[in-house]
This record gives structure tokens, C-alpha cells and sequence, in this order.
């Protein structure tokens, strides 16, 4: 365990070093934020406006605000959490490109304490950073709309842990293969143009046709967004109902903004998505420690 911690700490203070790596991590979530804000909050507002007239509601700003400032946060925590994580794991790759995982291996080393301690090290490293994205997200709602419990930001923050721990063990299978910096450069922006997109943060998975709703909903990342949208609007789709808002109008506001996912045409209950976010970690660190597995009996 002193290996394994010596090995984690160094990670860490090698990721916070290198400038290039720390500030692009950190600034994707104020430029999502900034994005989000700047192109799409007129677009989340029109939408939620159509459905209120649709209703025959009428409601104040802050409430329809709430609803936007609530889907612009959950898209962007839903983005953040798994994009950083592949930021942060790029050390892995720099480390074969300096040789420096040569020499770590020359050491009496297990294989697989080194690649436990990249699992960790990505995992505090994306913490950190997307915990502060928490930070200014919350700030954001309190300046446009908060309708927010404590136990709501609790939730919230359990969200980011899951969906951080997915993306560390997603990212660690995509880039433990590579070895080179176009590689992993690549790979860095497939994963940051297309993520969001298959995972319900830039368009509801709602707007996307039947056929690729079923794709989608076979992909544990639109349920970690869903969490996050259930959570993000909770108080404000509550506050809807005190004032009187029709709840078929709130149901299909829900639909609309993926809170409620459907799986082959049946409803998915917040537990069964928190199992298949938790399965989904599990599956993917037993594929990361079997890949670094496989590749130690290659080398003997």
C-alpha cells in the first residue's frame, strides 16, 4: 500500500504540474458553462415556454429559469464528469512516451499497483476539478433560479462521484492501449465532440428518432445524465405542482427533458439506474485491471 500511495501522490502532483493538462481539464467545464449559457439557454427556454402556453400556465421567470438553469447544469456535469477524466488520464500515455513507465516497471512492481495508482490519481485529480464545477454550477442557479434542497445538492454530488468513477474506469480501458500523443489527442476529442451527444447533454434523448433512443438507452452514460436531470430539476418541477401546474403538463416535461427514460418502451425507476451506472463502474475497472492483466503475462 506505501507503493501504491508513493505511486498515486506522484500521479497527482505530475497532473497539477503539467499546466497544459490541469488548465485544458479545468476550463472545459467553464467553457461548457459559457457555451451552454451563451447558445443554448434561449433554446431551453423557448422550449420550456412552448410547453407552458401548450398547458394554458402561466408562470413566473424564475420558475422557467429554474428549468433551464437546472437542464444547463445537468448537461454540463453530465459532460464534464467523464471528458475531464479523460484529460486527466493522459498521464498514463505521457509516461510511455518519456519511458517513464519503463522504468517504473523495472521496479519490484506489481503491474497491477501501477495501474491502480493511475485509477486513483485520475479519479481524485477529476474530482477535484468537477466538485469545483459543482461550485460554480450551483452559483449559476442561485443567480438565475434555485428551487434547490440540501438533499438535492447531496444527490448531485453523489451523481458527479459515480459519474467520475465511470468516466476514470472508461477512460483508463480507451487510453491504456495508446501510445503516442496524436493518439491520445484523438482520442481526447472523439470522446469531447461526440460524448455529449450520446449521452442526452446537448439534445434530449427525447428529440433523437425511435431507433436511436433504443440504441442510446443500452449506454450507461444517458443514465448518469438522467440522474443528474432528476436531481438538478427536482425543486422546480415541485414548486410547478404547488402553483398548480397540471401534472400530465410536468409528466411530459419530464419525458421531455430525459428526467424519465425509457428502456424498450418501459420506464426506468431512479434505482435501476443508479444499478446500471454502479454495474457499468464495476464492469469497466474489471475490464481495465483484466486488459493491464493481459498485457504483464505478454511481457514475461
Amino acid at each position: 500500500m506505501t507503493g501504491l500511495g508513493a505511486l498515486t501522490r506522484r500521479n497527482i502532483k505530475l497532473y497539477f504540474k503539467d499546466k497544459g493538462m490541469f488548465f485544458t481539464s479545468l476550463i472545459t467545464p467553464i467553457i461548457l458553462l459559457v457555451l451552454y449559457s451563451t447558445f443554448l439557454a434561449n433554446v431551453y427556454e423557448d422550449s420550456f415556454r412552448s410547453v407552458l402556453e401548450a398547458a394554458g400556465a402561466a408562470v413566473s421567470d424564475k420558475v422557467v429559469w429554474g428549468c433551464v438553469g437546472g437542464q444547463l447544469v445537468s448537461s454540463l456535469l453530465a459532460v464534464s464528469c467523464v471528458t475531464v477524466a479523460f484529460c486527466s488520464n493522459l498521464l498514463m500515455v505521457q509516461d510511455k512516451i518519456s519511458g517513464a513507465r519503463q522504468d517504473l516497471t523495472i521496479a519490484p512492481l506489481k503491474s497491477s499497483t501501477l495501474a491502480l495508482s493511475y485509477y486513483l490519481s485520475t479519479l481524485i485529480s477529476t474530482l477535484l476539478i468537477c466538485f469545483a464545477a459543482v461550485g460554480v454550477c450551483l452559483l449559476y442557479l442561485a443567480r438565475v433560479g434555485w428551487f434547490l434542497a440540501a438533499g438535492d445538492v447531496a444527490a448531485l454530488l453523489l451523481d458527479v462521484v459515480l459519474l467520475v468513477l465511470f468516466g476514470t474506469a472508461l477512460s483508463s480501458c480507451v487510453i491504456f492501449p495508446l501510445s503516442t500523443s496524436g493518439q491520445a489527442s484523438a482520442v481526447g476529442t472523439i470522446v469531447s465532440a461526440g460524448y455529449g451527444f450520446i449521452c442526452g447533454a446537448y439534445m434530449p434523448i427525447s428529440s433523437f428518432s425511435e431507433g436511436l433512443q433504443k440504441v442510446i438507452s443500452f449506454l450507461p452514460g444517458s443514465y448518469g445524465t438522467s440522474l443528474l436531470r432528476n436531481h438538478a430539476l427536482r425543486g422546480v418541477f415541485e414548486e410547478m405542482r404547488t402553483i398548480g401546474f397540471p401534472a400530465e403538463a410536468v409528466e411530459s416535461m419530464k419525458d421531455g427533458v430525459d428526467c424519465n427514460l425509457y428502456f424498450l418502451g418501459n420506464q426506468v425507476e431512479m434505482s435501476n439506474m443508479y444499478v446500471v451506472l454502479t454495474a457499468s463502474i464495476v464492469i469497466a475497472v474489471g475490464l481495465y485491471v483484466g486488459m493491464n492483466a493481459l498485457s504483464a503475462r505478454r511481457k514475461i
